[in-house]
């Protein structure tokens, strides 16, 4: 593989282009292809344990990914009101939580990476796309590289949906967690947050569907039922992204929308990593009658 960007692995980041990073101990993640399994358990010979986790107010899939011989694990797009359950399952695997790493800065839910900093201490660090604006602990790159033994998590940025917008690709076991960019049958949104219905379409149809199609996908939401898909029947049935790049345009255009209910709380509380301050719900108390 062409790895571009940092090598992130055990010891220090290494990147001679992006010197205002620092150095600092990464984990080492595995994970593995599930086999044909969309949720569970899935451990195998090497040591690789894999979650799909949902939460039924947001419709949002977390994904835990643990070394069960270095007891390493990360959670990639957890919530905050799932943060006690994602510990507990990780404790309960023999797994220790290093790191929490979001796809992109959520609207429709506040992320629980501050939460679990908190629950666990300064061994446990954030993740989030340098693009995103936001704060993190550590901010990635296009071609970064997660190294975890002899696998490795490459980032990939596709950017659309928001301007900084990750899909995290593990190719020794061919799957990637494509969080809003592509969804099942369909994609996300590109009405607010810096969205563009270009940028989106070509994030998928030059780096996604550049996938191998027996690559399988695991999106950051759904809300049909559906757990993960495959690059090559999203080519030939997601209804979207099998239009031209004019009509893909036009078609986000008209989708109109409703506005996420958590937008005014969850956007500002995932720039501050997760906190929910006074400043980030000031005037929005109608919001949370709303949600109640």
């Amino acid at each position: 593989m062409n790895v571009l960007g940092r090598s992130i692995c055990q010891g220090v980041v290494q990147n001679s282009t992006k010197l205002h990073h620092n150095p600092i101990r990464f984990a080492s993640i595995l994970t593995r292809h599930p086999l044909g399994a969309s949720t569970g358990l899935a451990d195998d010979s090497r040591g690789l344990i894999f979650r799909q986790l949902f939460d039924y107010k947001s419709f949002t899939y977390t994904y835990l990914l643990g070394c069960s011989t270095s007891t390493e694990a990360i959670l990639i797009d957890p919530v905050y009101e799932q943060a006690e359950r994602d510990l507990k399952l990780a404790q309960e695997l023999g797994l220790n939580l290093v790191f929490g790493i979001n796809t992109h800065v959520h609207a429709d839910h506040v992320t629980s990476t501050g939460r679990l900093k908190e629950m666990i201490g300064s061994s446990f660090r954030s993740v989030l796309s340098l693009g995103s604006g936001a704060e993190a602990d550590l901010h990635i790159c296009e071609g970064d590289v997660i190294k975890f033994g002899d696998h490795e998590l490459e980032t990939m940025e596709t950017p659309g949906h928001t301007n900084g917008c990750l899909t995290f690709v593990l190719h020794k076991h061919s799957l990637a967690m494509t969080g809003d960019t592509m969804l099942i049958r369909g994609c996300g949104r590109t009405d607010f947050q810096q969205g563009s219905s270009e940028s989106l379409y070509d994030s998928i149809h030059n780096k996604i569907f550049a996938l191998p199609n027996h690559y399988h996908l695991y999106p950051g939401h759904d809300y049909r039922g559906f757990t993960k898909s495959m690059v090559g029947e999203e080519k030939k049935l997601n209804p979207r992204l099998a239009l031209s790049k004019e009509d893909f345009i036009q078609f986000m255009k008209e989708l109109n929308l409703a506005y996420p209910k958590l937008m005014d709380i969850a956007v500002p509380a995932n720039i501050a990593c997760g906190r929910v301050t006074q400043e980030s719900i000031m005037g929005e108390e109608e919001i949370f009658h709303r949600i109640r």
